[in-house]
């Protein structure tokens, strides 16, 4: 999770359309997965001052695997933390080739390991056996990755990467050598990289990695028991990410190690920085070839995956089957009339929303990391909820479907395995961000119309969330990243009740949390409605409408109040990742409300129009994703047409590794942009309504359900013509600028007619 930069930088607007026919000219059709490059986004830098300071990249990896795979193999430039991810493109070093677990920036890594090709003398820690690379010599696929390493004069290690769910395969071509080693590090922690969101005091401590090196069965196995954000969630005893490790190559010399203590045919290790080796000699061109499956169950149930996953040594037939399951994920939509850099960065975003949650199931069983047993079912992990309920939820729902069910009966399995829903697993709860907003994307799924989970079980689970403090809830100031002492949920939630707000005296980030908290009791509500329970229904409507309280007339401003009922005397605290423009239009489930909390229709699209003129909003910042929308409920739909077309442009995406206006956050900005592109956007979760903006691709097709599509044309779509004339669904006018999701599941043609003269009402 980025912490937000106040500086947005605001470029010229490039808007080119390719001619229909250029796509066809080449001498091979390219498919949609052809277009998607996973270097987009992997860059440290942002796009704040001329991209020369700040740590405002995407924040994603060129990782090799299937859709929402259990496990990313992807090339490591650097020592991963909380705050670091395993790659980034400004690096020109590699380090290993690694099964990681890591979801975003300020999230961490768990139960990883990693491969290491090498030559020369044998050289085991990250800092010692880094090998330089060229982007010139790096292919990145979804499906295929791979480096030349550089090792003297003009000879190269090609590192290779394939990947499947749980499983993966590195194929590394040496050049000829007396001494060649590959290098397993199955644990590292390091005490050289902590700093405030990093602590490695305890894990040092307490957590032991194990190898073991096996030369019957030519393999390494192991386990990894660290977690790198353990200091911000419940221990878990039996956590421990398993390892099976094989070679096509003889197992002959080989050892372990520990830190830079070497042991040469040593068969195992303990320890907090190790790992395992094996030695041999190579001929030119000899491919090693090593196979790595991964597992939360054990060691056997590794095994089983790998049979499963990879179950020879056809490196080609890996990648063929991951390509094919990519291509199928992505061609649920296809876009016509725009040039390569679109469909590039379009299909590059897409592929991003199919990345997490992650699946955690392993063929019918689940380690849960919310009572640390294993368990039968189907389950996923790594919820960026603070993110992902605005866009990548409502997205998944229609591009992905036949996951949804599934991905809500996970956080329901959380529910009852640990007590609460998450607010951020990784993998088990961690006190990040605010509210508990795994109501907002089971109550969407509800009303949407998925049923395929416990709806009895998610009723109990959503109403503890709106009705039950968290433990110590007076005492405590729930502070983000706190260490451990009990689960959050809704802190502060007893003010929140007696005061119709959370106080800043007593709760930090109060203004934040009483309009999230009344955004996820207006989602709670819509399920008490669907369910009958009208009393619960009234109350948390009720409560949904305590963002006004926040609200400071005075200064037209949500802000801080005190206990007392005084509004604080530093108005810009209470925020969270924001000020008082981050949020003062955030209850995105009650516009009408705002409306007129702030004045009317004129003062509220006054106190909007200053947020986006005087340089306040922020596109990298998720709060503020449906702000381009609010001009549709005040009598300015041009005005969200016109800031549809700014936001997608360069602005804030580009088919370059600096490519994303701050971090994607596990697929939200990729799917806001998604969303923008096909010209509507859920503002409200748990509505059932689309506000509609302006389509930036003459014509595109939704693939649905039960072979269903949507259709969307923009006639007269050009550089100039960014503003809707008129908009009709099936032939039927729309004059409020909004859809249901009914009608847009059932398919049909949504026709845009576009012109240059904005449509003032």
């Amino acid at each position: 999770m980025q912490l937000k930069r106040s500086i947005c930088l605001l470029g010229l607007l490039t808007f080119f359309y390719a001619d229909n026919f250029a796509q066809t000219t080449a001498k091979k059709q390219l498919d949609e997965v052809d277009y998607v490059d996973p270097l987009i986004g992997t860059s440290l830098k942002g796009f704040a001052k001329n991209f020369e300071e700040g740590n405002g990249g995407g924040g994603t990896m060129p990782c090799v695997n299937v859709p929402f795979a259990m496990t990313n193999f992807v090339a490591q430039t650097r020592e991963n933390k909380m705050s670091y991810m395993v790659y980034h493109y400004e690096d020109s070093r590699v380090i290993g080739f690694t099964a990681s677990h890591q979801p975003t920036v300020w999230m961490g890594d768990y139960g990883y390991v990693s491969v290491m090709p090498q030559v020369g003398k044998l050289r085991v820690l990250p800092k010692e056996r880094v090998l330089s690379f060229s982007h010139k010599d790096e292919v990145s696929k979804p499906y295929y990755y791979s480096v030349k390493l550089k090792i003297t004069g003009t000879e190269k290690i090609k590192a290779e990467i394939a990947g499947a769910n749980t499983c993966g395969m590195f194929r590394f071509t040496f050049p000829k050598a007396d001494q060649a080693h590959i290098i397993i590090q199955g644990i590292n922690l390091n005490p050289d990289l902590k700093d405030w969101a990093n602590d490695y005091t305890e894990r040092i401590k307490k957590l032991k990695g194990y190898v073991h090196v096996d030369t019957i069965n030519n393999e390494i196995t192991g386990y990894n028991p660290d977690r790198q954000s353990a200091q911000l969630g419940p221990e878990l005893k039996n956590f421990k990410g398993y390892f099976v490790i094989k070679f096509n190559k003889q197992i002959k010399k080989y050892g372990t190690w520990d830190k830079q203590v070497i042991n040469k045919d040593s068969h195992e290790q303990y320890g907090t920085r190790m790992g395992a080796f094996i030695s041999f000699r190579t001929k030119a061109n000899d491919e090693v070839r090593v196979l790595v499956a991964t597992s939360f169950i054990s060691i056997e149930q590794a095994r089983e995956n790998l049979k499963k996953e990879i179950p020879d040594w056809d490196f080609d037939r890996v990648v063929k089957n991951t390509r094919e399951q990519w291509q199928q994920a992505l061609k649920v939509i296809q876009v016509s009339g725009v040039s390569k850099d679109q469909r590039t960065i379009f299909y590059t975003a897409l592929f991003h929303t199919l990345l997490f949650p992650r699946q955690f199931s392993e063929y019918g069983k689940y380690y849960s990391a919310f009572d640390d047993k294993v368990h039968k079912g189907e389950s996923y992990n790594d919820y960026s909820l603070w993110d992902t309920f605005r866009a990548l939820h409502p997205l998944l729902t229609l591009t992905q479907p036949q996951r949804v069910d599934g991905i809500v009966q996970s956080l329901l399995q959380m529910y009852q395995e640990g007590g609460w829903m998450p607010m951020w697993p990784n993998p088990t709860y961690t006190n990040i961000m605010i509210g508990t907003h795994g109501d907002a994307v089971v109550a969407d799924a509800y009303v949407k119309g998925f049923r395929g989970f416990d709806t009895k079980l998610a009723y109990e689970a959503l109403h503890k969330d709106s009705y039950n403090a968290p433990d110590g809830d007076t005492h405590k100031r729930w502070g983000d990243r706190d260490p451990w002492t009990s689960f959050e949920a809704r802190g502060g939630l007893t003010n929140y009740h007696k005061l119709g707000y959370i106080p800043v005296d007593k709760t930090r980030e109060s203004v934040s949390r009483t309009i999230e908290y009344s955004i996820d009791d207006y989602c709670v509500a819509q399920v008490a409605k669907g369910l009958g329970k009208e009393d619960d229904y009234k109350q948390l409507t009720a409560w949904s409408k305590n963002y006004a309280n926040v609200y400071n007339k005075a200064t037209g401003f949500m802000a801080p109040r005190n206990s007392d009922g005084h509004f604080s005397a530093k108005p810009d605290s209470g925020f969270t990742e924001g000020t008082k423009w981050t949020y003062t239009f955030g209850a995105m489930h009650d516009i009408p409300g705002m409306i007129k909390l702030m004045g009317g229709e004129k003062a509220f699209a006054d106190k909007l129009s200053q947020n986006f003129s005087g340089g306040h909003y922020q596109a990298d910042n998720e709060p503020g994703h449906h702000y381009l929308y609010l001009f549709n409920y005040c009598g300015m739909p041009w005005r969200t047409q016109e800031l549809v077309r700014e936001h997608t442009s360069t602005q804030n995406f580009r088919n370059a590794a600096i490519g994303i206006n701050g971090n994607d956050d596990c697929g939200q900005t990729s799917a806001w942009y998604i969303f923008n592109v096909m010209g509507f956007y859920p503002v409200a979760p748990a509505s059932g309504v689309y506000s509609i903006g302006a389509p930036q691709f003459p014509y595109i097709v939704l693939n649905l359900q039960h072979s269903k599509k949507l259709i969307i044309k923009a006639t007269g779509l050009s550089a100039k013509n960014k503003y809707v004339k008129s908009v009709s669904f099936n032939g039927t006018p729309i004059k409020n600028y909004t859809i249901s999701h009914k009608e847009i599941s059932e398919g049909g043609t949504l026709a845009f007619t576009m012109t240059d003269k904005p449509q003032k009402l």
